[in-house]
């Protein structure tokens, strides 16, 4: 999937490109969807809790592209690769399991578990989707032409060539892919089907990469829910629904569940206290509050994708059933 060459760069290449002991680089393809991309806005979509000025420092220090120096000014295009070299240190264990759900010449369709990152970033760089798909499938096997929250689980879609690629990007980014989701949330709404129209904008006070409810300064956000099951755990009230999000904005399942008073069971940024994600991003979030989230991780799963195959041009659906850790949670 490789696409012109690189744009030229007056940078000049480092004196030695082996890897200094106590640093890993870490590898990128651009995806056709940020064509003309700055490479720094590029970077900051990939590395969302890294701050720009000292995502701007680490680019002009790491970013190498053909064993030359990039800028943050470089734009980017489809297919092209770069290594963004950083100090080591001792990465989080990640799933390594990657089941296929389907595949084609066109298409790789996988069901991604609970807690693996899709792409490589500041904290993961070896245990990703994509560090995995290279090292099963070879460098330019497939590309993610989405993403899914590291932890929630479900279907993820790969482009397999370069046109797919760029069908599958604009489909993405122009409505005409069908997504169903699970949940389970926290209490048991009155009505078995609701809907929340509610703007979402970009950051809160206290997290950066956070997303919040804005009727001011929001992007149209409206998604759609349906209760497929209300139960009892410990004597607390909980449900599970099927999630249609006809907007597609970033956690826009999750935030729009708090707004609605039903917020998704384990999420860490969303839940029942704001402090819960810094402490756990530092390590030290108490046992109290893994008691009180009640599982690991956010209670979400991507179910179900329609969408037009970008060879055939024929609708296809993907599904994948709900995963053990949340299944066992409704039956216990």
């Amino acid at each position: 999937m490789r696409g012109e060459q690189a744009p030229a760069t007056d940078a000049s290449a480092p004196e030695d490109d082996a890897v200094p002991e106590g640093f890993v680089d870490i590898p990128f393809v651009v995806e056709p969807n940020y064509a003309g991309w700055r490479l720094e806005d590029y970077l900051g979509q990939k590395l969302r809790r890294l701050p720009r000025e000292r995502l701007a420092g680490i680019i002009l220090r790491g970013v190498i592209c053909e064993e030359k120096r990039l800028k943050p000014s470089t734009p980017v295009y489809p297919g092209m690769t770069f290594r963004l070299r950083r100090p080591g240190s001792e990465e989080p264990r990640t799933p390594r399991s990657l089941p296929v759900v389907f595949q084609d010449d066109w298409l790789l369709v996988l069901d991604k578990p609970a807690g693996l990152p899709i792409h490589p970033t500041a904290r993961y760089h070896k245990g990703t989707l994509v560090t995995i798909l290279r090292e099963r499938f070879g460098e330019r096997f497939a590309e993610p032409a989405h993403r899914l929250d590291r932890e929630t689980s479900g279907l993820v879609v790969c482009g397999r060539t370069t046109e797919s690629c760029r069908v599958l990007g604009k489909l993405f980014v122009s409505r005409d892919v069908h997504k169903e989701y699970l949940a389970l949330c926290e209490g048991h709404p009155v009505e078995d089907t609701f809907v929340v129209d509610a703007p979402i904008a970009e950051g809160t006070e206290l997290i950066r990469i956070a997303v919040r409810i804005d009727p001011v300064d929001g992007k149209e956000s409206r998604t759609r829910f349906q209760v497929l099951r209300r139960f009892t755990r410990d004597g607390a009230p909980f449900a599970l629904l099927r999630c249609f999000p006809e907007t597609g904005r970033q956690h826009q399942i999750r935030v729009h569940l708090r707004e609605a008073g039903f917020p998704l069971v384990g999420d860490k940024m969303y839940g029942p206290d704001p402090g819960y994600f810094d402490r756990f991003s530092k390590g030290t979030l108490e046992p109290e509050a893994w008691t009180r989230l009640r599982l690991p991780r956010q209670a979400l799963h991507a179910a179900r994708i329609v969408f037009p195959h970008p060879g055939t041009g024929q609708q296809v659906a993907f599904e994948a059933p709900l995963p053990g850790d949340l299944a066992d949670f409704i039956g216990a």
